[in-house]
């Protein structure tokens, strides 16, 4: 019970980010805000299968402690009780609060960039984060951790990173670990490169990917609660002074499911974001 209260009370602290404000809207980047910077975001992220349609709406908040250090907290609403698998990619009704450490940040040439972020975080499942006719799971917390790495430019993005999620167990019942990964690739091209007081885009090929075992309900696996799904879609992303827009979908390129759960026929984002900053920025 104290372990339980320490994490709330770490949620409750916190503030939240997401690199959706500055990157791709499915799969990890590396940017991070520099030190003193806010950022707001709201999001709504929609998952559609053959025996229904989700979609989560997803506030967060970011804050840079440092120029390489940033703290954020996430806190969703679903929309529909359909049966699907478990996802960390796409927002459920988890509560997150997350350390982002971009620990390596190498300039290679004049607007080229090396660099690397690492995560750290708490879950906490919401009130609709229950699985039922799958398993009952206690809404337990767990941790978060992962690592992204890749190159920026002002034409060429390339970002190849995971994570992945371990939930608590109680009285024998335990959600699933989930393993996600993702690769992106970014172009900007040079016609669509604008001054702050205009808008300025990018385009981005996500590759995400999430794999989860099987549920643990009284002490026994659930069979066929195990998932492996990939995914492959285009996104693309605005900046217009302190705002963004971006937005994007994704159809299945690899399914292996128990059959506890329905094959995911497509997945689809919006997101908005207000950035704060405390000097002058660019694009």
């Amino acid at each position: 019970m104290r372990r339980e209260v320490l994490v709330v009370l770490i949620l409750l602290c916190s503030v939240a980010a997401s690199a959706a404000a500055h990157g791709p809207v499915f799969g990890l980047a590396t940017p991070t805000n520099s030190q003193g910077e806010w950022s707001y975001d709201i999001g709504v992220f929609g998952r559609s299968s053959g025996a229904g349609s989700e979609a989560s709406i997803r506030g967060l908040m970011s804050y840079g402690i440092t120029p390489h250090l940033m703290i954020s907290f996430t806190a969703p609403a679903v929309i529909g009780d359909t049966r699907l698998p478990p996802t960390r990619i796409q927002p459920g009704d988890d509560f997150e609060s997350t350390v982002a450490w971009r620990f390596h940040h190498n300039t290679t040439a004049v607007g080229t960039r090396f660099e690397s972020t690492a995560f750290a975080g708490f879950v906490a499942p919401g009130p609709q984060s229950t699985f039922p006719g799958v398993a009952h799971t206690g809404n337990q917390p767990g941790t978060m951790a992962g690592i992204v790495s890749g190159l920026a430019s002002r034409s060429h993005y390339l970002w190849l990173g995971g994570t992945f999620t371990e939930f608590y167990e109680r009285h024998g019942d335990r959600r699933p670990g989930v393993f996600d990964y993702s690769l992106v690739y970014g172009y900007r091209p040079p016609k669509w490169r604008k001054e702050p007081d205009k808008w300025d885009w990018r385009i981005f090929g996500e590759l995400v990917g999430e794999r989860s075992n099987r549920f643990l309900s009284q002490n026994a696996i659930v069979p066929q609660s195990q998932a492996h799904q990939v995914f492959l879609g285009p996104s693309m992303l605005g900046i217009y002074h302190n705002y963004t827009v971006s937005f994007g979908a994704q159809v299945p390129v690899y399914q292996d499911l128990g059959s506890l759960f329905p094959k995911e026929r497509v997945r689809y984002a919006v997101n908005f974001s207000y950035l704060l900053f405390q000097h002058s920025h660019t694009h």
